[in-house]
């Protein structure tokens, strides 16, 4: 939730969360490689403010000086699994759950969007993005609220992101390291294609790769171009498919991570398929007609 005067007392429909406890050190410290769930050099407002938050302990993430926060990427503090939910327009709203592999897990709640459907689960690598600010369910401004749970199932009043703790009562501004850099991407071609996709060919580009899978269960092809440089900032990049006696369909535009999908039924029909990031680009024969 967010701080007065804006607050309006969280109503909560899971009653599956636990009782705030203090964190052991141990469990502190598996949760101290936790990053910002934002953009790289993003800055914002942790408060974890009382009394009258629920949970306890839990942080609000607001907009400072020049970054507002509303629409802003929400990212991934850590690796693990994540779970997408929705509670329409109570408690969480939309509302996603990370499950780490040392047994901690994250909640980020009231999103805008998510990048896949209530009841959907994804595997992420930190910074991957899983939706957007917003303020869905029992809130009154776009803010992200945030919680962290240590591997004993306790709420972490004293969470710890980017190396720093925000104790009850504290409100800090902090900067994000998340993505920042490097070649990595935190998306899978599989990733960004959804459930039941495999990759059957891919081309290499100048700073990334397209790739062409494809989903025996429903008979639908998949096109994705995703970076390995420049990774996190926008550019222009595109991805095609044209089932052979169809038109194409294209996803084009400045992006920061992928173009596409671009998904196509073609059962027994060849595909074109490509895409290009700036000026290096791929385009395929008529192939993989099965």
């Amino acid at each position: 939730m967010i701080a007065r005067p804006l607050a309006v007392a969280l109503v909560t429909a899971l009653t599956t969360i636990a009782v705030p406890q203090a964190a052991t050190a141990q469990q502190a410290t598996a949760l101290a490689s936790h990053k910002s769930p934002f953009n790289c050099g993003k800055t914002f407002y942790a408060n974890n403010w009382t009394p009258g938050h629920n949970p306890s302990g839990s942080i609000d993430w607001q907009s400072y000086g020049s970054d507002a926060i509303n629409g802003e990427n929400v990212r991934a503090t850590a690796a693990g699994t994540a779970y997408f939910y929705d509670k329409g327009s109570t408690s969480y709203g939309k509302w996603v759950e990370i499950r780490h592999s040392d047994g901690t897990k994250t909640r980020y709640a009231h999103l805008a969007t998510m990048v896949r459907a209530a009841g959907s689960s994804m595997s992420v690598s930190q910074g991957t993005v899983i939706g957007t600010v917003g303020s869905t369910g029992n809130s009154t401004a776009p803010h992200l609220h945030y919680e962290q749970y240590t591997a004993g199932g306790a709420l972490d009043t004293s969470p710890t992101v980017e190396g720093v703790t925000v104790s009850l009562g504290q409100k800090k501004a902090i900067t994000s390291s998340n993505s920042c850099g490097g070649s990595s991407n935190p998306y899978t071609p599989e990733q960004v294609c959804g459930s039941g996709y495999s990759v059957i060919d891919s081309q290499a580009l100048t700073g990334g790769r397209v790739y062409l899978l494809y989903n025996s269960g429903n008979r639908y092809n998949c096109v994705v171009t995703l970076k390995t440089s420049n990774v996190g900032t926008a550019s222009a990049m595109s991805a095609f498919l044209e089932p052979q006696g169809s038109t194409r369909t294209t996803d084009s535009g400045n992006f920061a991570y992928y173009a596409g999908p671009v998904r196509r039924s073609a059962p027994a029909t060849c595909v074109k398929w490509g895409g290009s990031i700036g000026s290096s680009s791929y385009t395929s024969p008529f192939e993989h007609c099965g």
